[in-house]
């Protein structure tokens, strides 16, 4: 089995949440876990990982705030588990909030520039409720500096959900939910 890490927005694959579960998974000769570059036009980061969900012989998924909402479009899409960390909500109302008007197009990396036309496409790429909510476990810390823990706390009303005071939009102690995250996915 494989797990596919999306990491959050201005991350990379050499995230430090998607490295520590990787070594995690390789130490204990679990599921091999995949940590792809999303640093590129929404549409493109979700088809790659679509891609990638097609070659695999069996994946679920683990996404971090940006990566959260990539990996529930991808979870309604292709019917597989995931686990998400602190996950984004509506990522585009957050960047426009961010970024403003005048900061739009914005220089993520030297190879993808954001701009408000990736932002009408996450909006309308959204899944408006958690699909196959027993598939979907969210991992939300209050002290979340960036989002508000309270809408994915209402969002995800259907799914299991650990919330946990304090912490922040990193995630503190995210290796302690590992036995969590992989018992949830069913590839203990």
């Amino acid at each position: 089995m494989n797990i596919i890490y999306l990491h959050g927005f201005k991350s990379s694959a050499l995230s430090a949440k998607g490295q520590l579960l990787q070594r995690y998974c390789a130490q204990r000769g679990g599921p091999q876990v995949h940590l792809p570059d999303l640093n590129a036009p929404p549409q493109q980061a979700l088809h790659q990982v679509s891609e990638l969900i097609q070659r695999l012989d069996g994946a679920a998924l683990v996404g971090s705030s940006l990566g959260g909402f990539y990996a529930l479009q991808l979870a309604a899409r292709h019917g597989i588990p995931a686990a998400l960390i602190n996950p984004a909500m509506q990522p585009w109302a957050l960047f426009r909030s961010l970024f403003a008007a005048e900061q739009l197009p914005y220089a993520v990396t030297e190879r993808w520039t954001l701009d408000e036309a990736q932002l009408d496409y996450l909006e309308q790429a959204a899944v408006p409720h958690a699909p196959n909510a027993g598939q979907i476990l969210a991992l939300l810390q209050r002290g979340d500096e960036v989002l508000d823990y309270r809408q994915a706390v209402a969002y995800y009303a259907s799914c299991r959900q650990t919330v946990e005071e304090g912490g922040n939009h990193a995630f503190v102690g995210f290796e302690d939910h590992f036995t969590q995250i992989i018992d949830f996915l069913g590839l203990s």
